[in-house]
């Protein structure tokens, strides 16, 4: 019977790293944050910085257990292994359902909307655009796991040095460096002025989100031991410097206090510095991004399927390794097919609430991989573990932390507006749909 193969490289998976997080963040988000610590510069970047290393924080927690457990799954098998097989299932399951299709269906809509930027289409066309796309990168996905790859490292190679680009510009002609010393100090009281940081913070760390999908292809890395712990430092530490030269970047071409108001960051940035013609950059500059984070998740996402099958807690045949081509091929093929209903089912408005009250479901089970690290050392003791994340207990121990604010924040958020509370009620509900089903899968495998 065919099994995946190891054909993934350290530079595969530093491509893959850094594509995952890449997606619309930093090309939207640097303004509202900006405008949430009151218009502090310092503030701001501090909360960049804080971000990435936190980030950090996590990744080189979870390199710990890739190297340990380079088993297909990654992440779901951290949950399976450190809090059981019910916990990791309802991950897979939230997984399918809404947090790895619901990311593809985004990032496609996404791609659809910056291509009418480009191309002048229809809405319905704008549907059919984002349709096309999930199905073109599905089927290069289960044509060969070297052939993805190597879609996402031309992909993310180009999308940096897009980022790169535009900040050097952005730097170079910019008119407002001479406003930024002016607005770097505080401009609130200590509650405040914390209230505000953290909630800044919140956002940052989606921005920084999707390096954990690393970890799903963990079976299929060459020398997992030595290419986990490289790839998630040098990713973290890259993606950070990315980050703060295009925010100061931002800065030089807009200045403190048109940066805060601006929703659309890059665009406004690169139009005022370069021209109105430049917007289409911008857009070509989206559409490989998105198109590239979109790769990223069907590229990682099956493999956790295909570990949930594995175990006998999903469908059968999502545990098949194609013969030709080596991949999951069934698990990929479904997550393309939901993702494409979701994109459908988006353009009636039934799904985007849904993503916006269950995508905060996933960060439960973030904190809960990088807690599976605890039982691990006391079930590893006196044995020689690959890797040592630096800073145990504190490192894992401050991710968990962060993790548990992003999922705190949410909640409180929910109970302050009624859309966003029935948003986390729809969530709810899908997450405890989850346990029959895997009582239902668990009753199947006993009798199997």
């Amino acid at each position: 019977m065919p099994s995946l193969i190891r054909t993934l490289t350290l530079r595969d998976l530093l491509f893959l790293f850094i594509g995952s997080v890449i997606g619309s963040g930093i090309f939207r988000t640097p303004g509202p944050i900006l405008r949430q610590v009151n218009g502090s510069v310092s503030l701001s970047l501090l909360v960049w910085l804080v971000g990435g290393v936190l980030s950090l924080l996590g990744a080189l927690t979870y390199a710990e257990l890739a190297a340990a457990n380079p088993e297909a799954g990654g992440l779901y098998c951290y949950i399976r292994d450190g809090f059981g097989r019910l916990a990791a299932f309802l991950y897979g399951w939230c997984l399918f359902l809404v947090i790895a299709s619901g990311s593809v269906a985004a990032l496609a809509r996404a791609f659809s909307e910056y291509l009418a930027r480009v191309i002048p289409i229809s809405p319905i066309e704008q549907t059919i655009a984002a349709v096309v796309m999930i199905g073109i990168v599905t089927v290069i996905n289960v044509w060969g796991t070297r052939k993805s790859s190597d879609l996402q490292n031309w992909t993310t190679l180009v999308k940096m040095g897009i980022i790169v680009l535009l900040s050097a510009l952005l730097l170079a002609f910019g008119h407002h460096g001479r406003d930024i010393p002016t607005a770097l100090g505080a401009v609130q009281h200590r509650l405040g002025l914390w209230s505000n940081f953290g909630l800044a913070m919140i956002a940052v760390l989606w921005a920084y989100e999707g390096w954990q999908f690393g970890t799903y292809s963990a079976g299929e890395v060459i020398s997992p031991q030595k290419a986990f712990p490289r790839a998630f430092l040098m990713g973290s530490l890259i993606l950070v410097g990315l980050y703060l030269v295009a925010v100061v970047a931002y800065l030089f071409a807009l200045g403190p206090a048109e940066m805060a108001m601006s929703e659309t960051i890059a665009a406004t940035s690169v139009t005022a510095v370069l021209g109105p013609w430049a917007g289409k950059l911008v857009a070509l500059t989206i559409l490989i991004s998105t198109f590239s984070a979109a790769n990223s998740v069907i590229l990682t996402a099956p493999r956790v399927f295909y570990a949930m099958a594995n175990d006998k807690l999903f469908f059968k045949k999502l545990a098949e390794v194609h013969p030709r081509f080596l991949t999951p091929a069934a698990a990929i093929l479904g997550l393309g097919l939901w993702s494409i209903v979701l994109v459908c089912a988006g353009e009636l408005g039934s799904f985007s609430a849904l993503i916006g009250g269950v995508i905060f479901i996933g960060w439960i089970f973030y904190g809960l991989g990088a807690a599976a690290i605890f039982p691990f050392r006391r079930a590893s003791a006196g044995q020689p573990i690959p890797y040592r994340v630096p800073g145990y207990p504190w490192t894992p121990m401050l991710f968990v932390l962060a993790a548990a604010a992003i999922v705190g924040n949410a909640i409180y958020l929910a109970f302050r507006d009624p859309s966003q509370f029935m948003n986390l009620a729809a969530a709810i509900v899908l997450f405890l749909i989850g346990l029959p089903a895997y009582f239902f899968w668990r009753k199947r495998s006993t009798h199997a």
